[in-house]
């Protein structure tokens, strides 16, 4: 993608930086995010001059002026903590369901060509017909994935209603730099990796059994790219399509750091679910395959960089 004009939302955060880094030196990019959760630290370059960062919060500003003469919006802000979502329905709602709105509004009145949506898997909830379909019905167990099922809904009604064209990509356990081991939404696999970098044992709850479909997060920015990029409408699993347990990761990351570190087994929490596995059969609709051979490569990676933070 070259000479267009992006806006991303929540471009500091984990995921959305990462995008910035695929896109900055070939378009230019409009940043929106009110650091609530993202960091400038995340960019690169935050002088760069192709980019623009309005710190601001979605609901606070005039988005038909920011999204005049753009070409595609990645819509990526959002609260995306679960148990926060639980505490504080109504706040979450304005930022994850009451923006999003907002923005579509604005999308549509600026005939902006796409936008793509950051979805979760959390819409799934305790469905159990794995590998995960984007055909079966949400069952959503909590607010915050409601919230982003809701947003999906809204995203068709704007393409059925106006043409607005859009990608939902429901992301499963992503993992890699920048991410924050503190944040209520942390993955696993940086709370494994922060424990052990300090000699600590990395906590493992239940029997180690449960597994997930884990994928790198520069993945997640190449797929948000293809699917901008590509003519499909509709929503996607975004994840490698593989099964890995807990204990196996633990493995991996410990061989990976050479350690003689073992786990600390406690409890298993009520309301965690033992399997999550994506079809990632649709995948190719928006012509896109994940990079599936290099998963200690990409562990290796995210271990430097939490090594070069300590």
């Amino acid at each position: 993608m070259e000479n267009k004009n992006i806006v991303i939302t929540g471009g500091c955060g984990f995921i959305g930086s990462h995008i910035v880094d695929e896109l900055i030196d070939f378009n230019k990019i409009t940043v929106i995010d009110n650091l609530s959760s993202g960091k400038l630290e995340n960019l690169k370059d935050p002088n760069h001059k192709n980019l623009t960062i309005i710190h601001e919060d979605l609901l606070n500003l005039n988005l038909d002026e920011i999204l005049k003469d753009k070409d595609y919006v990645f819509h990526l802000a959002a609260l995306v903590s679960v148990p926060g979502s639980v505490e504080n329905p109504i706040q979450y709602n304005k930022t994850n369901v009451d923006a999003t709105l907002e923005l579509l509004n604005a999308c549509k009145n600026c005939q902006i060509k796409k936008i793509v949506f950051s979805s979760s898997s959390a819409v799934y909830g305790e469905n159990l017909n794995m590998p995960l379909n984007e055909n079966e019905n949400p069952m959503p167990c909590s607010p915050y994935a409601a919230q982003k099922a809701s947003c999906e809904l809204y995203l068709h009604s704007f393409y059925e209603s106006y043409g607005l064209n859009y990608v939902a990509l429901r992301y499963f356990n992503v993992f890699g730099p920048k991410q924050d081991e503190n944040s209520p939404y942390a993955a696993v696999i940086p709370k494994f990796i922060s424990a052990m970098l300090k000699g600590e044992s990395p906590i493992i709850y239940g029997d180690g059994e449960q597994s997930r479909d884990f994928i790198y997060v520069k993945e997640i920015a190449k797929a948000n790219i293809a699917a901008c990029e590509s003519d499909y409408n509709g929503v996607v699993n975004v994840a490698l399509g593989k099964s890995t347990t807990i204990n196996q990761l633990f493995k991996i990351v410990r061989r990976v750091l050479d350690s003689d570190i073992e786990a600390k087994y406690l409890d298993e929490r009520p309301g965690d679910i033992k399997h999550s596995l994506a079809d990632i059969s649709n995948l190719k609709s928006i012509n896109f395959e994940p990079d599936d051979t290099n998963f200690e490569e990409h562990l290796k990676e995210t271990i430097e960089w939490f090594k070069s933070r300590l």
